[in-house]
């Protein structure tokens, strides 16, 4: 029997009971595949709940304001996904009627909707036989055909593509969440794939040829820019002081704690503040803090202090209402490596 039909027969007494897999509905399907991009499963359950019900459809999503937006969506990271939900909902309110496009080439079209989100939408709303080809995917057919190709090669997701568009059965929707649960599930990554579980290990070339747990290939990442900063977390009246970021640039339109570039000593601080129209009530306590990006690592030293002075006039006090990237609430209260210094 074919790796089709195979999983065909293996998906319906074996996947998980996702919420985003109980509808059709392509809103709500591309609002789960945004949210699980880079983002566990598990994690993104309740917030996929919260969103929908407070955003049930494309016009409540490109009128909500970006502050309610990020409000929603903190917790998950990647913020610019966030935004590109947003944009993609006005364009879809402009130039579908609020009606989401029914095509993979229409989809495409759309701000953060890439070729994996696409067909995945593509394939299961409206039935378009079309791959949705993820990480999971690339590392199934790889040990499926015992493939060593770089699956971070472009060129081998484009060959991916074009192989498994030749075989898409019918039930394309079926086929392409049947592949991703495998890889999720069983077929899962750091060479510990679960082959006695796996419905295609009778015709897996790699489970055969013993290099299943040696496979996919991939070209190692690039390591992190590391930057150093001091942050500020600064209090008037128990409540810290932020700004808001540009809208444009990593954390884009979110709010911050004031920072600068650079390890500035105690003394240092001391100079920034009073240049910025504020002084200490108290003591100015130091402490460290790390955040990891994708692509850049934090390194923070950070002084808290509660503050008071005409500068505290240049800032918003924080109500509950603002979000806050774990980049700085890393630096509030208990969440920082308190190695208090006030030397």
């Amino acid at each position: 029997m074919d790796f089709v039909s195979l999983l065909l027969q293996w998906y319906p007494d074996h996947h998980r009971d996702l919420p985003w897999r109980k509808t059709r509905d392509p809103y709500a399907i591309w609002v789960s595949e945004i949210m699980l991009q880079q983002t566990r499963v598990a994690a993104v359950i309740p917030y996929y709940e919260r969103f929908t019900a407070e955003l049930p459809d494309v016009f409540a999503l490109a009128a909500v304001s970006d502050d309610r937006l990020n409000r929603l969506w903190q917790g998950l990271g990647y913020y610019s996904r966030a935004r590109n939900l947003k944009r993609a909902a006005e364009v879809v309110c402009e130039r579908f009627a609020g009606r989401m496009p029914d095509t993979y080439e229409q989809l495409l079209t759309l701000p953060g909707i890439g070729s994996y989100t696409a067909g995945a939408i593509a394939s299961i709303a409206y039935g378009e036989r079309v791959p949705a080809i993820d990480g999971n995917v690339l590392r199934v057919y790889a040990r499926l055909q015992n493939d060593p190709s770089d699956v971070a090669d472009p060129a081998v997701k484009t060959r991916v593509f074009g192989e498994l568009s030749a075989v898409m059965p019918q039930d394309a929707g079926m086929f392409n969440q049947a592949l991703m649960e495998l890889g999720a599930t069983v077929c899962v990554p750091n060479g510990q794939p679960l082959c006695a579980d796996c419905p295609l290990r009778d015709i897996c070339k790699a489970r055969a040829a013993g290099t299943a747990g040696l496979l996919p290939n991939k070209a190692p990442k690039k390591p992190r820019t590391v930057e150093t900063r001091t942050v500020f977390a600064l209090y008037d009246h128990g409540a810290p002081l932020l700004k808001k970021r540009p809208d444009k640039g990593l954390l884009a339109g979110l709010y911050e704690l004031p920072n600068v570039s650079g390890a500035l000593s105690t003394a240092e601080a001391a100079a920034w503040l009073t240049e910025h129209g504020l002084h200490p009530t108290g003591d100015l306590l130091r402490c460290s803090a790390k955040h990891v990006f994708t692509h850049i690592e934090w390194h923070m030293r950070v002084y808290a202090a509660d503050v008071a002075g005409e500068g505290i006039r240049e800032f918003v006090r924080a109500d509950g209402s603002q979000s806050i990237p774990t980049a700085f609430k890393v630096c509030l209260g208990k969440d920082a490596d308190r190695n208090v210094n006030n030397g």
